[in-house]
């Protein structure tokens, strides 16, 4: 029996692609934002894995509506390989799913070092500070 024919192989397919993307987007960010901890890391690597399961699939869904041509190319591809048609939607797929993983990856790098950098700081503390900042870069136009 193929893997494709068990519930199993179902939910790799289903859970698989977007957690191997989100992986792929994490691996990318570290060559440029190391984290500092390994629970840093855990967390950074689990959001982008959420990220890209949550988002990607939406943003898959817009590229899809907005380029059609792409998928059908990448279908004939997969063809021409001799390889089944759901093949040519991954490879299309896939780097949209990787590019919606990042922006969390980024996200969260960014507050980690805005928290760390408010250490010691009470919530209205850094309130004042978050409006402060928002009120220069409003000024600034």
């Amino acid at each position: 029996m193929s893997l494709e024919a068990t519930a199993a192989g179902s939910v790799i397919k289903v859970f698989g692609v977007p957690v191997l993307a989100g992986a792929a987007a994490t691996g990318l960010a570290f060559l440029f934002m190391w984290p500092k901890t390994i629970k840093e890391a855990a967390i950074r690597f689990a959001c982008t894995i959420i990220a890209s399961a949550i988002a990607g699939p939406f943003l898959v869904i817009a590229v899809h509506s907005w380029w059609p041509s792409l998928f059908a190319s990448a279908g004939e591809v997969a063809a021409m390989y001799k390889m089944p048609l759901e093949f040519g939607m991954l490879f299309a797929a896939v780097p949209f799913l990787v590019l919606a993983g990042l922006p969390a990856w980024w996200i969260l790098g960014a507050l980690v070092l805005w928290f760390d950098r408010r250490r010691g700081k009470d919530l209205g503390e850094m309130a004042r500070e978050a409006a402060e900042e928002i009120r220069d870069i409003r000024s600034a136009r």
